[in-house]
């Protein structure tokens, strides 16, 4: 079981933003931006194009509504979609609130954000998610 699948399953902690049975998204603990949030399948699967065409729609549909949550509780000008990173080998999505291109630049240094904050961005988060 690779790290994502233990943080889905609930053995390692995460900070939940949003979940189905299919599906969890969670705070990236190396956020970009406050809001930066990592959308998974529960099934492993290392390579997002390896998924069958009915869960990789389903995936999007899922992110979709992630991203309408995040847009929601951090007001921005788009939410973006990046899928990338070789680190962890199970398919992940990238969404990061931006106000610039700028905002998704992979190689300016990350957030360090306290705890309770980032629990109080995850349930802010999963609360517009389950509205």
């Amino acid at each position: 079981m690779d790290i994502f699948s233990k943080i889905a399953a609930g053995e390692i902690p995460s900070y939940k933003c949003a979940e189905n049975e299919e599906f969890y998204a969670f705070l990236d603990i190396n956020p970009l931006v406050k809001g930066h949030t990592l959308v998974i399948p529960r099934r492993e699967v290392d390579y997002i194009f390896d998924m069958e065409d009915d869960e990789i729609a389903r995936y999007q549909v899922f992110a979709k509504k992630v991203a309408k949550a995040i847009k929601t509780a951090f007001p921005c000008v788009k939410v973006a979609q990046v899928v990338l990173g070789l680190e962890v080998p199970h398919a992940h999505i990238h969404l990061i609130p931006m106000q610039s291109e700028a905002d998704v630049d992979f190689k300016r240094e990350k957030l360090s954000i306290p705890a309770e904050d980032m629990k109080a961005i995850a349930d802010k988060i999963y609360a517009e998610f389950v509205k």
